[in-house]
């Protein structure tokens, strides 16, 4: 177990990680769980909470912080008329399913798999952050029918699989589809909380 002063380090450390998941949310759309995760597993690991289901415990904790930061999030873009509801409403039922479909996954897998998966996926992410350009499109407004009914649920499903809101996949996806960054900055909050609170509720009760 710790000393006390690493205790008092770790819980400021963990503050400052917490604001800074918080401006992340606001400025991106996301909860800021790709930043949240490893600092679970640092803190909890440091403070001798190890076993094979520590990823699980990571992401769900995770997932439970953006239940909150993507909230306010969207409260704060929606007063600024940014979000694009009917995106969200569309998005929303597949984003679900495939959250509570991610549950289920995860609580199969263990923290070794957990953590290539959440590694690999980020590696992706930042890859396209890095090295994609504002005028790649997929195409020229956001998919209906039969290609969003598969792409919803991937967004959902590889967010719970990162503990992350959906900001990483939500944004990339509809600037891919020309809606301009500010609005899918906004709507991807919405997708966050479509995300976060089944997952959470799937969580507590596996």
């Amino acid at each position: 177990m710790p000393e006390t002063g690493e205790l008092i380090t770790m819980a400021g450390l963990l503050l400052a990680i917490g604001g800074f998941a918080g401006v992340i949310a606001g400025l991106l759309g996301v909860g800021g769980g790709i930043v949240l995760v490893p600092a679970f597993f640092f803190a909890f690991t440091t403070l001798g909470y190890g076993g094979p289901d520590l990823m699980q415990v990571c992401l769900a904790t995770s997932l439970a912080t953006i239940c909150v930061t993507s909230l306010r999030s969207l409260h704060a873009h929606h007063r600024k008329g940014a979000v694009d509801w009917a995106i969200l409403r569309g998005w929303a039922p597949g984003i679900a399913l495939g959250a509570v479909a991610g549950v289920v996954v995860v609580s199969g897998l263990r923290t070794p798999v957990l953590q290539a998966i959440f590694g690999t996926l980020a590696l992706l992410v930042a890859s396209y952050l890095g090295l994609g350009r504002s005028h790649w499109r997929l195409g020229a407004a956001m998919p209906s029918g039969a290609a969003r009914a598969l792409m919803s649920p991937a967004v959902g499903f590889l967010s719970v699989l990162m503990g992350i809101g959906g900001g990483s996949f939500g944004v990339p996806l509809m600037s891919l589809y020309g809606v301009p960054i500010h609005r899918a900055v906004a709507t991807a909050a919405g997708f966050g909380v479509v995300i976060a609170m089944p997952s959470v509720t799937g969580f507590l009760m596996t």
